[in-house]
């Protein structure tokens, strides 16, 4: 949480405001929303937590050990399932106690939109909608945002704003704690893109 203290006092320190921020329904996001906003002075600012932005469902290996993994799959496959754009890991079974079909966060979905698994293509097609629906129009009608988010789900919305390719896509890393300013058109397209 250091890390997110630090990224709200950077942010206070730059001068940004925002009048609404995005996050996931994952604890650890809220947690981080709250205390990047709290530490900029903003914690009064509306939240919506949307499940679109949760982290990429890692399938059968999500929660389990890097090392145990690589040990059970052998390292060039976890490499794989862990980077490549569109390979998907071995799917959960929605019946498993640790499914996300068992969690109260999502009863309100149907069952075939809960993920079992996910590569980053799916990750993008889960979070494109929420775009669209939410984070775009508040962009649109001058909204100043924050979206407080994970790894997978980040990098799904900065290929999609960027334009970023399949293949370039799978070098991208956005550092934790490092907040990443995007400054866009009318038109939603990058003019500059830095990180504080």
């Amino acid at each position: 949480m250091e890390e997110a203290k630090a990224a709200g006092k950077k942010l206070l320190d730059a001068g940004f405001e925002f009048d609404i921020a995005f996050t996931s329904v994952l604890t650890r996001a809220i947690k981080t929303c709250n205390i990047v906003l709290e530490e900029s002075h903003q914690l009064w600012i509306p939240q919506v937590k949307n499940w679109r932005l949760n982290e990429r469902h890692y399938g059968e290996l999500q929660g389990l050990d890097k090392k145990a993994t690589a040990e059970k799959y052998g390292d060039e496959q976890v490499h794989i399932w862990r980077r490549s754009y569109d390979t998907l890991p071995p799917l959960l079974d929605p019946k498993d106690p640790n499914s996300a079909h068992n969690d109260r966060r999502y009863a309100h979905l149907p069952d075939d939109v809960i993920p079992d698994g996910e590569n980053l293509k799916v990750t993008l097609e889960r979070v494109l909608p929420f775009w669209d629906d939410q984070i775009a129009p508040a962009l649109l009608s001058g909204k100043r945002i924050l979206v407080v988010a994970h790894g997978n789900s980040l990098r799904a919305l900065a290929k999609h704003i960027e334009g970023i390719s399949d293949a370039d896509i799978m070098d991208l890393e956005i550092p934790t704690g490092q907040p990443l300013v995007y400054k866009l058109d009318d038109n939603l397209k990058v003019v500059e893109k830095f990180y504080l």
